[in-house]
């Protein structure tokens, strides 16, 4: 027995033995196919890992070569371009046209190789040379400054050259339309209240506010008068026209074409503000916008001596909106002085955002005076703050202390779709105010006729009375006398409404052509300004989230912040009233306004 149970059992350790031999050539089997991909996924690997060690070894010359072929590329372009202007120059959609055709590729190839030149050679190599060369003249301006009267004398005689210069040239280019001397009458009242009702008089630096009104004064000169000035204006106009038509493709998409056509303001104005929105965080996100805010600014410091976090805002109000420009002086707010926080404010009323430029020009606003507006106003905001509330105080902040905030956004994706998100609140702001307070002025417009109406009058309206309180104020900007009661009213409706209403009536008037030209763009400048009461609430959160320890100021500096706002609009106004007269806003300018291109001429 022992016997069989032995040889039973050694034969049930073969069997199993067998088996286990099958299950090891099997696991064998299967990692042997495993390991193929496995090793060439480690070929991969070390392929990359290679490759990227060349690369980051030698990351110069591969950008060398990169750039190399860029350029090359852009040679062999415009050499193509230019053979093609050549031979087809005689025909009319090949002329040398500079905003157009074959002038802007010069103009653009110019600015950017001139740009180019300046930064990687002129600067790198010959700054300090040049700096050198004049050290002298800036040793001797300094000590100039320490004697007692000389640099204040030879400023003075500087300011009184240039504002003779300014009034000699205005008593002749009008001496064949003397009424536009009234908007001069305008410039100076504005000016002379500012002065009487100012915080601190007897502490006015009248060096921002005589070069604030000298600077607006020759911009729009340039962008008014001179006819190349005029030219590039209604050119950069033209191509913002082109540019917000492009939403057009969006908004079609989503709404269908015969809703957009229509001119339906939610289908046809709202939705442009995404776009714009949009391609403004892109610029922010790869630092374009910063860069050209923080040269602005520092042109401006330099030029009127306001401090850099005055001028980075009220140079960036020009490009964005008056909340987003506060975000690039953000970790500086909490140090600004009350008058720097009036100036702040001031410029965020006396501009308005890029954001919304294209709701103004679907009303039927001329973009190139929007455009213009909006670049007079920049000084002309630093101007009246100055004036209206003076420095009393040292400023804690200088232009060496700031450093612009970079984006948040992970790439251009993220920002193109956080830009258009961003637009979400502001275009409800703009529908839930526009529905309540055109809703409220229909309400007060009913209590007037009651009250008129039991007296024997049935035309009281809101809208009526004021018109007539605004009508001085019209005349003083320049606009005839039989014109003043409409474009006072629409002054009425921007301050105490808000400017897309204002607008929107604007663009009514011009259809109905109840206002001449030169008054259509005179209200133009008036109401290119966020001075309304909804802003006013807007301003007061967003300085006092950044700088909750400043409510108290902020909240003190915001009516005169709000007037001054205004009053600078009125001074915009008021100089392009000097300036504009019936040929150049009939001729000129309206041809931007009725300008337009089908899509085949866009691209």
């Amino acid at each position: 027995m022992p016997g069989i149970v032995n040889i039973g059992f050694e034969e049930n350790n073969e069997l199993e033995n067998l088996k286990s031999d099958i299950k090891n050539t099997e696991s064998y089997e299967k990692e042997e196919e495993n390991n193929v991909p496995k090793k060439k996924f480690d070929l991969l690997t070390t392929t990359r890992n290679a490759l990227e060690a060349y690369i980051s070894r030698h990351r110069r010359v591969i950008k060398f070569l990169g750039l190399i072929l860029l350029n090359s590329l852009v040679v062999i372009y415009f050499a193509f371009a230019s053979y093609y202007w050549v031979k087809n120059k005689e025909s009319n959609n090949c002329g040398f046209c500079w905003c157009n055709g074959y002038g802007m590729l010069l103009l653009l190839l110019g600015f950017t190789y001139s740009g180019l030149f300046y930064y990687c050679v002129v600067k790198r190599y010959f700054a300090k040379s040049i700096c050198r060369l004049f050290q002298p003249v800036g040793r001797y301006i300094e000590s100039l400054k320490k004697t007692r009267y000389g640099f204040r004398m030879f400023v003075t005689v500087i300011y009184l050259l240039i504002l003779t210069a300014i009034v000699a040239f205005l008593i002749i280019d009008t001496l064949h339309s003397t009424r536009r001397l009234i908007s001069g009458l305008g410039v100076v009242i504005l000016l002379l209240l500012g002065w009487i009702f100012s915080k601190h008089p007897a502490h006015i630096n009248w060096r921002p506010v005589l070069c604030g009104m000298i600077m607006q004064f020759l911009f729009g000169l340039f962008t008014i008068r001179w006819s190349v000035g005029r030219e590039i204006f209604d050119c950069i106009s033209n191509k913002i026209t082109i540019f917000l038509d492009y939403a057009k493709e969006g908004d079609e998409f989503i709404f269908s074409e015969e809703l957009v056509q229509k001119g339906i303001f939610a289908f046809s104005v709202i939705p442009v503000i995404f776009f714009f929105s949009c391609f403004i965080q892109v610029l922010y996100y790869i630092g374009v916008m910063q860069w050209v805010v923080m040269k602005f600014g520092w042109a401006l410091q330099c030029i009127m001596g306001t401090t850099i976090c005055e001028s980075l805002n009220c140079v960036s109000n020009t490009f964005i909106g008056m909340t987003e420009s506060l975000l690039l002086i953000k970790p500086y707010v909490n140090k600004l002085t009350s008058s720097e926080i009036h100036a702040v404010m001031c410029s965020g009323f006396a501009s308005v955002s890029g954001s919304v430029f294209a709701a103004y020009v679907k009303f039927g606003a001329d973009p190139a005076h929007l455009l213009i507006a909006s670049v007079m106003s920049a000084p002309a905001a630093l101007c009246y703050s100055k004036l209206f509330y003076p420095e009393t105080e040292e400023s804690q902040t200088d232009s060496e202390n700031i450093q612009l905030e970079k984006s948040n956004d992970s790439g251009i994706l993220d920002a193109a779709s956080n830009g258009a998100l961003a637009a979400i609140p502001v275009i409800l702001g703009i529908i839930a105010n526009i529905i309540a307070f055109i809703s409220f002025v229909a309400f007060i417009n009913g209590i007037f006729f009651w009250f008129g109406q039991l007296l024997g009058f049935n035309d009281w309206k809101f809208q009526y009375f004021l018109s007539k309180i605004f009508m001085p104020l019209s005349w003083i900007m320049g606009v005839p006398w039989k014109e003043c009661e409409d474009v006072g009213y629409l002054i009425g409706i921007k301050t105490v409404v808000n400017e897309f209403i204002a607008y929107k009536e604007l663009g009514v008037y011009k259809k109905q052509k109840r206002l001449s030209s030169r008054s259509e763009a005179i209200a133009t400048y008036a109401l290119c300004g966020f001075s309304n009461p909804a802003c006013i609430g807007i301003m007061i959160g967003a300085l006092s989230n950044l700088a909750p320890n400043k409510k108290k100021e902020i909240t003190a500096v915001t009516m005169r912040a709000f007037i001054a706002g205004s009053a600078v609009c009125f001074l915009t106004a008021s100089v392009a009233g000097m300036l504009i007269d019936d040929e150049i806003s009939s001729n000129k300018f309206n041809e931007t306004s009725n300008y337009t291109l089908d899509y085949s001429q866009k691209i």
